[in-house]
């Protein structure tokens, strides 16, 4: 074995296969003792326990029988020999199959022998002939076989012998368990004591290997250690490590020994270049410079002659002259110095490069001592350079060969030393250059004061100079900011003068509209209302009814503007209330005809309604508002209309126009188009969009001829655009429009919309402009019976009733008297709140009280709230009548304590529902 040389990775390897050689053979052994336990145990669970099956299945067959022809004899139905004949069928081939598996064990095979016979006796003995008896209904036979007991004494003896036969099994079967556990037990014990023995061989091979391995490592690392401890500052690296191992050691030794040389190598050098480098501190003198430099060189170099030559410029030749040298033999004159490429000093200097000579002759020069003359055989010339200049060339001999350090030293060298010659030059001239500057100095400092007296002058002006441009340039920029802001406020005056004076034309033609609107109406119910004031019983009952129908329309007529106009306010400030609910597009065209055929029949013109058949049947949005846009462009048609015909046409938008109109719609959305076409004056197209504007017609003409105040299509688009749809109109002059109005099918409900919705229908029963009618509309009259029948119910309920009127207008209470008196209510009247509140404080018996909000004294609010509060009557019904139609003004009343409220102007059907209302709830009440 010793002449085997093993390296590192070799033993690894054979380590693991020899630990691998024992595991595997481990793995067999166990594997082999497995197996035969596996056999063991499989001989137990299938053949012992298949044995215990088949005798408790045979023992079971012989129940089933004795059951099976016990329940035939007791009830005689042959149902219960079902399972006595399929047992006897089985229980033989059971038998068969117990007795095949007991081949290997004798003893029980004749146990079971023994059992064969017992069951065949029985069963012919006892069981089918007290079958075949009871068959023959032989009820003696049977009773003297179940008399006699000798069918139980066979079952007896059967059972004895089962039991012995399965005690016997379970006996073989608990010692084939034991067994089974002993062997258990064995092979735990052999896996131990393979694990302990494989351990024991893997740690005795793992420490066997590691010695052999980490020796040798050891010993490197000792002799690391020894190199860099020998001293306390210095690394040793002359220390050589020694092994004798021959595997990655050893090479691992010889790499070391390489990089401690090379490490010593560069260690010298670095030293070297640390010393001298040192050494040209402080000196100011060439001569100094290279002396110390040579003399401390040519030692390191191991040479025995140096010598320095120097750059010098004499005149345009330059010339390398000798400065210092080291054992120089004598003082030629031809040594002194050298031009360039002259000699291997100055081709050295030509050529920037070294020149290494050996094997010198013997009569190139000699170095002597006291003893004697020696030749030097080895020759070293290098050039001294700096920013590629050469500024020095110097020159060794030695006895010895040049070694490689040496060279690297000095090539480290060249630039320090170069520069320290430059540095040492320069200082001189420096040195020289400042003694002459120094008289010059003395020259110059008397004219230096006298200019800086003038420069400090000269400074002054230029700093005066300097602020004074620096503020007139602030003074342009500012000029010329403030010509662009005046510009720019002038152009915006200007339009803002031109927007306000055409606004201001507009308000002007929009109050003279006004004017020529409200006269219209007032004109005709001032003249009628003074001829029945002045009625002195000339006008017959017919007269009367019609000059009343047409104050009534009159007045309808002022409050449907008044609407219009608190309708654009409403949608200027943001307040009008959008209810959506579903509407049935199905009965939109009856409801246009209803509305305006009589229109049509009174103008001769042809009114015709036209639906697609794709038209959804319904569609959620806000009807009301739908109904105002479709009745606004109706009536605008008509109007505008005087031959021809008006059509409207319901159908599906077109997809390509909705994405021009409302390019946000999701795709999938129904948008129905309803378009009101007319054959009238029609509209140029520059004037198409400013009849949108408020207050703007086409021209001055157009209100003169046609009359109207120029809100309906203001009101429409504005509506439209709250629906969340469109509107466009399309129109020649003398050809007739064509206004299409775009509807979304769904219109998303606001946040509070329930509660809007709610407020809504509340205030439908006493909102004069939620039950506004067209004039034209025809009504289908009640019967005479429901008149009478109506009547009769209010005379009963409001007879004799007592109704307190707080109300400071006159008319109104004239009016409202009148019509409550006509049915039988006695009316105390009050000029203002403070009066009211003292008549309830007399007498408190009032059925009901209305109240005006605007009065002098005291308003409505407040009467209300002393009322409910300091008189404490809750329970009175108070309705409050209000001209305000503003929002919210419902919620005032309420707060103040009103139960009800109604708008004024009053309709007196409205009225009298509101009072029949509150009269019967108080009825009920009692």
């Amino acid at each position: 074995m010793k002449g085997l040389h093993f390296n590192i990775h070799t033993k690894i390897i054979a380590g693991y296969l020899f630990i691998l050689i024992c595991l595997v053979l481990s793995l067999l052994i166990v594997m082999n003792r497995m197996s035969a336990m596996q056999q063991e145990v499989d001989f137990v669970s299938q053949h012992d326990i298949e044995v215990h099956n088949l005798a408790n299945q045979i023992q079971k067959n012989v129940l089933d029988m004795e059951t099976g022809m016990r329940g035939y004899v007791i009830s005689g139905n042959e149902e219960y020999l079902e399972p006595y004949n399929t047992a006897s069928r089985n229980w033989l081939d059971n038998f068969n199959k117990l007795h095949s598996l007991l081949a290997s064990n004798g003893a029980q095979q004749r146990n079971l022998e023994e059992i064969k016979p017992l069951i065949q006796n029985w069963v012919t003995n006892s069981a089918e002939n007290v079958v075949n008896q009871k068959k023959i209904n032989n009820q003696a036979a049977l009773d003297q076989h179940f008399n006699n007991n000798k069918g139980k004494k066979m079952t007896d003896e059967l059972r004895a012998h089962f039991d012995s036969f399965l005690e016997n099994q379970k006996s073989l079967t608990s010692k084939r368990v034991e067994q089974l556990n002993q062997d258990n037990n064995n092979l735990k014990i052999t896996l131990y004591g393979l694990i302990i023995m494989v351990t024991l061989i893997t740690i005795a091979t793992a420490v066997f290997l590691s010695n052999s391995i980490v020796k040798t490592i050891k010993q490197v690392v000792r002799t690391i250690r020894s190199v860099t401890d020998s001293r306390e500052t210095e690394v040793d690296l002359s220390t050589r490590i020694e092994v004798s191992t021959h595997d990655e050691t050893q090479e691992l030794a010889e790499a070391m020994n390489e990089l401690l040389s090379n490490l010593e190598k560069q260690n010298w050098v670095q030293k070297g270049v640390a010393e001298i480098s040192t050494m040209y501190q402080g000196m100011n003198d060439l001569t100094e410079l290279t002396h110390a430099f040579i003399s401390k060189l040519t030692p390191m170099l191991d040479a025995v002659y140096g010598v320095v030559y120097l750059r010098k410029n004499q005149g345009s030749e330059v010339r390398y002259v000798k400065e210092a040298g080291y054992a120089l033999v004598s003082e030629e004159e031809e040594a002194e110095s050298f031009r360039l490429g002259e000699g291997l000093i100055g081709q050295a200097a030509m050529d920037k490069r070294i020149f290494l000579i050996d094997n010198l002759p013997g009569e190139h020069f000699k170095v002597a001592s006291g003893l004697g003359e020696s030749s030097p055989r080895n020759l070293l010339v290098a050039p001294i350079m700096v920013d590629g200049r050469v500024e020095a060339v110097v020159e060794f001999a030695a006895f010895q060969p040049f070694m490689a350090q040496h060279l690297t030293l000095l090539d480290l060298l060249q630039d320090k030393f170069g520069s320290a010659i430059t540095n040492v030059a320069g200082r001189m001239e420096v040195e020289r250059l400042l003694g002459e500057s120094q008289v010059l100095t003395e020259e110059l400092q008397a004219q230096s004061e006298e200019l800086q007296a003038q420069s400090e002058e000269l400074q002054m002006q230029q700093e005066q100079l300097r602020i004074t441009n620096e503020y007139l340039e602030e003074q342009k920029q500012y000029a010329e900011q403030r010509a662009f802001d005046l510009k720019k406020a002038k152009d915006e005056l200007e339009e803002y003068s031109r927007k306000l004076q055409l606004s201001s034309q507009y308000k002007t033609d929009f109050l003279a509209n006004m004017s020529h609107e409200l006269r219209t109406p007032l004109n005709s119910i001032l003249i009628l209302s003074q001829m029945l004031m002045e009625n002195d019983d000339e006008m017959d009952n017919s007269e009367v009814k019609d000059s009343s129908r047409v104050i009534y329309t009159a007045g309808s007529d002022l409050l449907r503007l008044i609407d219009d106009i608190l309708d654009l306010s409403k949608i200027e400030a943001g307040k009008i209330e959008i209810l959506t609910d579903e509407v049935n597009v199905t009965e939109i065209p009856q409801m246009m005809k209803n509305m305006f055929n009589p229109v049509a029949a009174k103008k001769n013109l042809t009114f015709e309604v036209h639906t697609a058949a794709n038209v959804p049947a319904v569609i959620t949005t806000d009807g009301q508002r739908l109904q105002q846009i479709w009745k606004n462009l109706l009536s605008n048609a008509f109007k505008f209309t005087e031959q021809g015909c008006v059509t409207v046409n319901i159908e599906h938008a077109c997809r390509e126009k909705l994405e021009e109109l409302l390019p946000g719609l999701n795709e999938d959305e129904i948008v129905l188009a309803i378009s009101v076409s007319d054959t009238g004056i029609g509209i140029a197209k520059e004037k198409q969009e400013i009849i949108f504007n408020a207050f703007q017609q086409v021209d001055g003409t157009t209100n003169r001829q046609f009359g109207g105040t120029g809100l309906g299509l203001s009101i429409c688009r504005e509506f439209t655009r709250l629906l969340g749809g469109a509107i466009t109109v399309e129109s020649e002059p003398e050809k007739g429009s064509t206004f299409t109005l775009y509807i979304p099918g769904r219109l998303e409900a606001a946040e509070y919309a329930l509660q809007l919705e709610q407020l809504a229908l509340n205030e439908a029963a006493v909102s004069v402009s939620e039950i506004e009618e067209l004039p034209t509309v025809n009504k289908e009259p009640e019967t005479v019976e429901e008149m009478e029948a109506e009547a009769s119910d209010d005379d009963q309920l409001f007879k004799g009733k007592k109704v307190l009127l707080a109300e400071d207008d006159r008319r109104n209470v004239f009016a409202l008297v009148t019509a409550l008196e006509k049915k039988g209510v006695k009316v105390q009247v009050a000029e203002n709140g403070k009066s009211a509140i003292e008549f309830l404080q007399k007498q408190a018996d009032f059925d009901l009280v209305f109240m005006d909000i605007m009065m002098p004294v005291m308003g409505g609010y407040e009467a209300m709230k002393v009322i409910r509060q300091d008189l404490g009557m809750e329970r009175l019904p108070i309705i409050a009548l209000t001209a305000k139609a503003m929002k919210g003004e419902r919620d005032k009343c309420m707060e103040a304590g009103a139960s009800d409220y109604i708008m004024k102007p009053l309709n007196i059907n409205q009225l009298f529902s509101l009072m029949r209302v509150w009269l019967t709830q108080q009825v009920n009440e009692e």
